[in-house]
């Protein structure tokens, strides 16, 4: 299962529409850096967060899951509490061939500040906007910035394209914009 490289995922953003909006080359001047990489593309975080809270004593059950767990914001910035998280979503819509799996890892400016990533594979044949998770693990305060670099996705070609796809199970994630709560 090779990891494709960036003429490979240059071509499937632009001739088939896999990364949209796309940035050719990584862009660094005073942000934290987003664009196309030499195996992977490091995507941006939308301005959209849902920040999660305890204030109603709400249980996290993902059987029954209640949106009252979260405040939702919008803007530039988002602090997330000590030892809380929030869920956002990329900027970028993806698009994912027949015969790829993506895996997708935190950036290490986060990672140094205590910020986790966490998104589950993007399937063969899913598209949409990808719902991140964004841990603060420390006992402070944390500050993550809109528009700028949040993850990297790494694009894994398979030996052959599976007998069942995402789109052919009609995956409950399927085609999703903005930040997409647990469902059952």
């Amino acid at each position: 299962m090779p990891i494709m490289p960036d003429s490979w995922i240059r071509r499937m953003a632009v001739d088939h529409g896999m990364i949209t909006p796309f940035v050719e080359s990584q862009r660094r001047e005073g942000v934290i850096s987003y664009g196309l990489s030499s195996y992977g593309y490091d995507s941006r975080v939308a301005d959209e967060f849902k920040i999660f809270t305890n204030v109603d004593s709400a249980i996290v059950d993902p059987k029954a899951f209640s949106d009252e767990s979260f405040v939702s914001r919008q803007g530039p910035v988002c602090i997330i509490p000590p030892n809380s998280f929030v869920l956002a979503h990329t900027v970028e819509v993806f698009r994912i061939p027949r015969d790829i799996l993506v895996i997708c890892l935190g950036k290490s400016t986060y990672a140094r500040c205590g910020l986790i990533v966490n998104v589950t594979p993007l399937e063969p044949e899913w598209e949409g906007q990808v719902t991140i998770e964004i841990s603060n693990t420390t006992p402070l305060p944390a500050k993550v910035y809109a528009n700028e670099g949040i993850c990297q996705f790494l694009f894994l070609k398979g030996d052959s394209a599976p007998e069942i796809s995402y789109a052919d199970r009609a995956g409950k994630y399927m085609g999703q914009r903005g930040v997409a709560l647990p469902k059952l």
